[in-house]
């Protein structure tokens, strides 16, 4: 062959293809990178799925206090700030501290007026504010030294839900069903309940990021229809909607074999979901097959004080919260993986003992039983519950409101407490210590990232393998960093 014409032909064949070879190049480097569809998959996403190691936690109700309850007021007694109360800051503290509202200059130390009482056989003290959940100190390991990165709400929110500050990363509920998939048939594998003012980071807190949509956070109403234009509409037969159901579905199949787009996939999978949530949903939320006891320990049918001028009021706060509180019972009964029950606001920034009287009386109550009630129906040793808000509040006294009321604490993003029950914890103890003015963390200290990573150890799911590509990198849970507290399953 004339060696010219041979060239020719190279040349041809490697401008003809090139641009083929690149594109595949391209496609696998988008493809690894989480920015173009990966395959459908080849079972639903939901799909119960094996853990790492053997877990200790099947269900996880996650009861967030947004806007971060005192912990000083609360879980963590300081005398010593109670005999310096009113006194500047020390020199010692405060360098390099940010605040949302106070000065440091003009701070002044805030002790706590409240009791704390030993409780249980473990001795763990509690405020006397939490008089129904100390009744279960035994089973509570409480987290005196957890700390975050963030001092104002929503992105501490945001971290506490997702473990970084920023918008756009899943929520740990979307992450252990990413994990684990669900056992439930009829429901979705992640539930949120609501009671109170909100949320200040709203859905962000329960969002799915750039995981598949299937994972994010359903939003259940605890009375009347559970889900918005859920119900078949009037005049549709069940084999109507059916009919139509399955036209649909074989439309999206058709274009999730052109297209390959997973969404399509999880769109099928919504479909078909809510269509059988039609009758387990209303299930769900009829409490007539309760008992009156029942009914009465988790306080359905509380009234709301006359007071009105109270952070977190709803005119239906107590018996909104303590009707999530049986319905996440409820859903755990019926294999949903991972319950949030939100209460907002604990913002008590004035009138602190006023207000959290009031929130506290909304939430004790309900939480306590369902911490026995869960622990009499052998549901909470596989059942984790943990109790916490976004960050903690000042041992200083802010009065920026002024109106009047009480001075109330100012965010701290240093120290605050968590609650941790069943699912492998070691109930009846304390774990990490503050100073004793309540400032810092001084023994075993807590980040929101090895918080984290305890929580997925507990299903069984090892933080630094559980990840998802996007945007060039491995993204996980934990972030960069995050270690297993074992204090928390070993005691």
């Amino acid at each position: 062959m004339d060696p010219q014409y041979a060239r020719l032909l190279r040349r041809d064949f490697l401008t003809s293809t090139a641009s083929g070879i690149g594109a595949l190049a391209l496609g696998t480097q988008l493809q690894n990178d989480g920015l173009l569809a990966n395959d459908a998959p080849a079972q639903p996403l939901l799909a119960p799925r094996p853990s790492h190691f053997p877990a200790r936690a099947k269900h996880c109700i996650f009861v967030f206090l947004a806007g971060a309850p005192s912990q000083i007021d609360l879980l963590d007694p300081k005398p010593l700030l109670v005999k310096h109360h009113g006194e500047p800051l020390p020199d010692t503290l405060g360098e390099g501290a940010r605040f949302a509202f106070i000065s440091k200059k003009t701070a002044r130390l805030k002790g706590s007026p409240r009791t704390f009482s030993q409780c249980g056989e473990s001795g763990t003290e509690f405020s006397d504010l939490l008089p129904w959940i100390s009744r279960s100190a035994d089973d509570i390991a409480v987290v005196r030294s957890m700390h975050t990165d963030e001092f104002n709400h929503h992105p501490a929110q945001l971290m506490m839900s997702t473990g970084v500050g920023r918008l756009g990363r899943p929520s740990v509920g979307a992450w252990i069903n990413y994990g684990l998939g669900s056992p439930a048939e009829n429901l979705p594998g992640y539930v949120v309940l609501s009671a109170g003012a909100g949320a200040s980071g709203g859905s962000s807190n329960w969002s799915s990021g750039f995981l598949p949509s299937v994972y994010r956070g359903t939003v259940f109403r605890n009375q009347g229809e559970p889900i918005l234009n859920l119900s078949r509409p009037p005049g549709v037969a069940t084999d109507d909607q059916q009919r139509s159901l399955q036209a649909i579905t074989t439309l999206n199949k058709i274009r999730l074999q052109a297209t390959q787009d997973p969404e399509i996939a999880n769109r099928v999978s919504s479909y078909e979901l809510a269509f059988r949530m039609q009758t387990a949903a209303p299930e769900l939320v009829d409490l007539s097959n309760e008992t009156e006891g029942t009914l009465r320990d988790y306080g359905v049918e509380r009234q709301e004080p006359e007071n009105q001028r109270h952070r977190g009021y709803t005119p239906n706060a107590h018996a909104a919260f303590g009707r999530n509180c049986l319905l996440a019972r409820r859903l755990v009964e019926r294999g949903v993986r991972f319950i949030n029950i939100i209460h907002a606001s604990w913002d008590h920034h004035d009138a602190l003992q006023k207000d959290l009287n009031y929130n506290c009386s909304v939430v004790d109550q309900p939480i306590g039983a369902l911490l026995r009630d869960l622990k009499q129906r052998g549901l909470l040793d596989d059942t984790l519950v943990v109790v916490t808000g976004e960050f903690g509040r000042t041992p200083l006294e802010d009065a920026h409101e002024g109106k009047g009321q009480e001075p109330g604490r100012d965010h701290h993003p240093f120290a605050f407490s968590t609650l941790l029950a069943g699912g492998g914890v070691h109930g009846g103890q304390v774990i990490g210590a503050t100073d004793e003015l309540g400032w810092a963390p001084v023994v075993d200290p807590v980040h929101i990232n090895d918080f984290h990573a305890t929580l997925l150890h507990l299903f069984g799911l090892n933080h630094l393998k559980l990840a998802r590509r996007f945007g060039g990198f491995d993204i996980r849970l934990t972030n960069v960093g995050g270690r297993v507290v074992e204090k928390v399953f070993t005691g």
